[in-house]
């Protein structure tokens, strides 16, 4: 089986985890934080710029802020699509108020936003306010193949 190359969410440092391996709760090796989690971690853009170069395993970010109300309405859609894809995905979200960088990085026109990343590379974005079912669905028929 393949080896999955994860940035920690936490620290960003780079984990390799065997693909037969995802489900059993892989820890950073450097901080000891969960790589897999059925949950949503907030990141800034450095984290998120080592992570969209480097994973191997398809990342789901949401552009958003707090003032936004489609944002709020859609993070417990986007809690839940966290936990339907763990260990095939992990979802996270970059607060673009506090990282004002962020929608010029990634030509962020509208939020809620959410980019797919995957081997490097950028596999497809939506925008607007999304169901469970819709973000599920949008990150499976993007995602590239796995290997295993």
């Amino acid at each position: 089986m393949a080896d999955h190359k994860l940035t920690c969410l936490s620290c960003a440092s780079v984990n390799r985890v065997p693909a037969d391996k995802l489900s059993a709760h892989p820890k950073c090796g450097t901080c000891g934080a969960k790589l897999m989690e059925p949950r949503v971690r907030d990141i800034d853009t450095a984290t998120l710029r080592k992570a969209e170069r480097t994973d191997t395993l398809p990342l789901l970010v949401d552009f958003w802020a707090p003032w936004c109300g489609p944002c709020r309405m859609m993070a417990p859609q986007f809690e839940a699509a966290a936990k339907e894809l763990v260990p095939s995905a992990r979802l996270a979200k970059v607060n673009t108020q506090v990282h004002a960088d962020a929608t010029q990085r990634y030509g962020i026109r509208g939020i809620p936003s959410l980019i797919l990343f995957q081997n490097g590379q950028e596999r497809g974005r939506i925008a607007g306010a999304r169901a469970t079912r819709d973000i599920v669905a949008f990150v499976q028929g993007h995602a590239a193949a796995q290997t295993a």
